[in-house]
C-alpha cells in the first residue's frame, strides 16, 4: 500500500466564500474519484484547519501500490479535477510513502 498526501494552500488574494466553494468542489471532485481509478482504495480530502495549521486542505489518499499511484497521476478523470486544484492554490507539499 502507497499512501500520497498532500497539504495546500489557497491562493492568497482568494475571499473566505471563495476558498469554502473552492474547497468544495475540491473535495467533490477528487472523492468522487474513489471507484473510477483502479488501485485508489480510499481518499479524503479535509479542511477547516485549526488555527496553528499552515496550510488549508489536505489530501489523503491510499493506493493498492505505487504502479496505482502513477496511473491515478495520469488518468484524466484525476486531471480534470487536478487542472482545477491548480487554478486556485499557490503553494503544494506532497509526501508519498510506503505503509
Amino acid at each position: 500500500m502507497v499512501k500520497h498526501i498532500i497539504i495546500w494552500n489557497f491562493k492568497a488574494e482568494m475571499s473566505e466564500s471563495e476558498k469554502l466553494s473552492a474547497f468544495e468542489k475540491i473535495k467533490s471532485g477528487l472523492e468522487g474519484l474513489l471507484g473510477q481509478i483502479d488501485g485508489l482504495c480510499e481518499i479524503k480530502v479535509y479542511g477547516n484547519p485549526l488555527p496553528s495549521s499552515n496550510g488549508d486542505l489536505i489530501l489523503d489518499s491510499t493506493f493498492r501500490d505505487e504502479a496505482s499511484l502513477n496511473g491515478y497521476q495520469t488518468n484524466p478523470k484525476h486531471v480534470e479535477v487536478a487542472t482545477f486544484v491548480r487554478s486556485v492554490v499557490e503553494a503544494r507539499k506532497c509526501i508519498d510513502f510506503e505503509i
